[in-house]
């Protein structure tokens, strides 16, 4: 408690010196533990478990090892994290001004937290979508085009094709709907393992001028071909 009443006295009046550092490396950390955070999800199937300040275990670990690495830097910060975690910092806070930061910052990281979750299920609902139609497809022995979603495609010994342009030759590789089926449904979800926005298919040339159907994002480039 002393350390805390040498910090206040520090910064009286002021604004927390520390803060935006601090908040920034918050929000940095939480998204390089997005993959973590949406392990844990895939595996409860529900909501981010609260502890009992309100926030999730991960905004909470976050939270601690950030503070825990500014201190290390700044000796003046007290160690607001006992055995209780960060219901028991909340509770030593109640009184100092920091409070008020403290649960900002906690607050933002939640509400990044939970936009990182709604958008994975934007996209799983994409991907769920998408293979659907691909199955689905009008009839089992057609495939959607990747390419335009509109056209099915025309698949024999020889070639795929589509009326939008896609022309892929496959002689002797004996391609079925079948087959293809299980090479877009095996990228798009090779894909979705790590990253959360929506892939595109296109066709590209290979060293030998052969055009190859290609799976690609902008965002994580993540790049592939599937036939």
């Amino acid at each position: 408690m002393d350390a805390l009443h040498r910090h206040r006295s520090l910064y009286k009046g002021t604004t927390s010196p520390w803060k935006e550092t601090y908040r920034k490396r918050c929000v940095d950390r939480l998204k390089n533990s997005r993959s973590r955070l949406l392990e844990r999800y895939r595996q409860t199937g529900d909501s981010p478990q609260r502890s009992g300040s309100g926030a999730s275990i991960i905004v909470q670990e976050v939270m601690e090892e950030e503070w825990t690495a500014l201190q290390s830097e700044d000796r003046r910060l007290p160690s607001l994290w006992g055995p209780e975690g960060m219901a028991e910092m909340f509770s030593v806070m109640k009184e100092y001004d920091e409070l008020a930061v403290l649960e900002e910052i906690q607050q933002e990281l939640v509400s990044h937290e939970m936009s990182i979750i709604e958008e994975y299920e934007r996209n799983l609902q994409f991907e769920q979508q998408y293979i659907s139609s691909v199955v689905e497809g009008m009839e089992d022995a057609y495939v959607i085009c990747p390419i335009c979603h509109t056209n099915n495609l025309n698949i024999n010994s020889h070639f795929i094709s589509c009326p939008c342009g896609l022309y892929i030759n496959t002689e002797k590789q004996n391609f079925t709907p079948d087959v293809l089926r299980s090479l877009l449904e095996s990228r798009v979800s090779e894909h979705m393992e790590d990253c959360l926005h929506n892939p595109v298919f296109s066709v590209a040339l290979d060293t030998d001028c052969s055009p190859n159907l290609m799976i690609s994002c902008k965002v994580c480039d993540y790049l592939s071909i599937v036939l």
